[in-house]
């Protein structure tokens, strides 16, 4: 079964605008099965994962476009980055040629940074960049409209009510389209998952040590999701150096398994904490990882509103991305007095603060909402994302939004 990606149109619109496209994101989330759904008839696919490929790429990239020709989807491309300067060439030439060069190249890869670096570095202003992930539930639902927090607009959109299991449910499976389309053994899928992301990604991006070591980091990280990042914490609880804790975020941040959310400041002089906080993009793999046998023991266990933050965050966070919107507005608050605010979403000259909760009615959610006054800035009313089953006013100031309304 294929679920329609969000995704698809801006891919689409952006082909007739750009020579080369480029989708990026964790494995597994369905990039070049996207790609050949919405392909033209006479655009090819190759994947340099396969051997063959690869070697010709490397060692005859004119025969390897020969070979392959154009429009083309080139699947893992960052495995032979060097293929970008013959794209270039052939782009250029076409339009030196007074040719239509548009919608040539259609590139996946799962090492995003690097990606960005090769191309930034050979295809600028010929490429649009675009990243994906698991599938939103909204995607699953078959809605396609964009997160807002505007009040008006959420009070005219339809939603699907779920109770507080099936939420959890949702949680611990997941969003990786193996996992949602199929009856896959859910605990075999996310142990391969996790031997292919080590043995592969992990040594193409750069050397780790000992692999197990790297393991048992990624398990941690599972068990801190929606928690602040602290490298010199996390160094002494697994025994390696702090710069190395560091470099290796950068890796799952890289490769699309964490997003690391940013806190909201205006000075570096703020009384405020500077401390980014980590959340896991797929709650299904953070629950295996943590080694949660059931939806039931998550929902009732410790880390129950963790997840349930993790799993609201990543779905705005999908959103955006789905729609081609940057992430760049969406911030946490957290000052020295330990107030805190969950979200904070800053569009213009507004801020819009977000309390996520797992209740139906939570009491007092508001509560550090007037800090942001200080900003000096329009602060629209606020959304209690939880477990509500209808958007309705808590008082003038903030709303309770049904986590299945985002």
């Amino acid at each position: 079964m294929y679920v329609n990606r969000i995704i698809e149109k801006e891919i689409l619109k952006a082909s007739k605008e750009y020579p080369v496209i480029m989708v990026c994101g964790q494995r597994q989330v369905g990039k070049s099965t996207m790609l050949n759904h919405i392909k033209e008839p006479n655009r090819k696919y190759v994947s340099l994962d396969d051997r063959y490929a690869r070697k010709l790429a490397h060692e005859d990239v004119d025969l390897f476009f020969e070979t392959y020709g154009y429009p083309l989807i080139i699947d893992e491309f960052q495995r032979e980055p060097d293929i970008l300067f013959k794209i270039k060439d052939i782009v250029d030439k076409l339009g030196y040629e007074g040719k239509d060069n548009k919608g040539l190249f259609w590139l996946t890869g799962s090492q995003k940074f690097v990606m960005m670096k090769n191309v930034s570095e050979t295809l600028v202003g010929r490429v649009a960049l675009f990243e994906m992930s698991g599938l939103s539930q909204k995607e699953i639902d078959g809605n396609d409209s964009l997160f807002t927090t505007n009040i008006e607009e959420l009070k005219t959109r339809s939603y699907i009510k779920k109770d507080v299991h099936e939420v959890y449910e949702t949680i611990f499976r997941g969003g990786l389209p193996e996992i949602v389309c199929s009856n896959i053994d859910r605990d075999r899928y996310y142990e391969n998952y996790v031997n292919l992301y080590l043995e592969r990604d992990i040594h193409d991006l750069e050397k780790v040590g000992k692999l197990d070591d790297f393991y048992n980091f990624l398990v941690y990280m599972a068990a801190r999701t929606a928690q602040e990042l602290k490298y010199d914490e996390i160094s002494k609880q697994i025994g390696v150096s702090a710069p190395t804790i560091k470099s290796w975020v950068t890796i799952l941040e890289r490769s699309g398994i964490v997003y690391i959310l940013r806190p909201y400041f205006k000075k570096v002089t703020d009384r405020m904490t500077k401390i980014p906080k980590l959340y896991f993009m797929d709650t299904g793999l953070a629950a295996y990882l943590c080694r949660w046998p059931n939806a039931c023991t998550l929902e009732s266990g410790p880390m129950d509103g963790a997840f349930f933050e993790t799993f609201v965050v990543s779905e705005i966070i999908k959103d955006y991305l789905n729609h081609g919107k940057s992430t760049r507005n969406i911030y946490y608050y957290r000052d020295l007095e330990k107030r805190e605010i969950d979200l904070i979403i800053e569009e213009g000259n507004s801020l819009t603060p977000i309390e996520i909760k797992k209740n139906k009615m939570p009491n007092h959610p508001d509560k550090n909402f007037d800090v942001l006054t200080k900003f000096n800035m329009d602060i629209k009313p606020g959304l209690i994302i939880c477990l509500t089953d209808e958007l309705k006013p808590y008082n003038r100031k903030c709303w309770y939004c049904p986590c299945t309304l985002i």
